[in-house]
């Protein structure tokens, strides 16, 4: 296989129109999770996200979407760096400026609307970094709040009531967790 042959097998082309009807075929680069040259990509989109203002963002956004041939993971890179960029671009501006708490409480926001199935549930990240720092003691403790023990306990029930078959191990962890057994060794805070 030539060149030519291997350039057009791995890319993949789209039509632009162009001013007084001129069309140019504008190449997209063809790119996979599982090599170094997306490593590279990776990195300058890293790099350019940083820096990233509102007037410049529309063409970046652009150039993620439009100038590569994206895969099942690296359309996820392409969103998470376009995600990622916007937020940049908007704390440049004069409203933004923001905190790295405000900044958590961003992510937290995100992850939340996105709707990744962590809208109405309660959830918990762990940075395991904090495990050097003592006074972060309360943060490595099995313990859950009242009302994410009270969540807990009606899914279970609702499950029970809703779910038709379920392996018995299952089945009786949620019978335990309404019946009022906490779980894996937690114990239930008033926090």
């Amino acid at each position: 296989m030539n060149f030519v042959e291997n350039l057009l097998k791995n890319t993949k082309t789209k039509t632009i129109k162009l001013n007084k009807g001129k069309v140019m075929e504008k190449v997209k680069q063809k790119i996979s999770e599982g090599n170094e040259e997306f490593q590279g990509i990776l990195k300058e989109w890293e790099e350019q996200s940083s820096v990233m203002t509102l007037e410049k963002l529309p063409e970046f956004l652009n150039h993620l979407l439009n100038d590569y041939q994206h895969g099942y993971g690296t359309i996820c890179h392409a969103i998470a760096i376009g995600s990622v960029a916007t937020a940049w671009a908007m704390d440049k501006d004069d409203q933004g400026g923001i905190t790295g708490f405000q900044g958590s409480a961003v992510m937290f926001e995100f992850m939340k609307k996105w709707d990744i199935g962590l809208k109405n549930v309660p959830f918990k990240l762990v940075n395991f970094e904090n495990m050097l720092y003592p006074q972060y003691y309360d943060k490595f403790q099995k313990t859950i709040t009242r009302s994410t023990w009270e969540y807990l306990q009606t899914k279970a029930k609702q499950n029970l009531d809703e779910r038709g078959m379920v392996h018995p191990d299952v089945k009786k962890h949620w019978e335990e967790i309404v019946d009022g057994i906490v779980p894996f060794g937690y114990i239930v805070t008033e926090k």
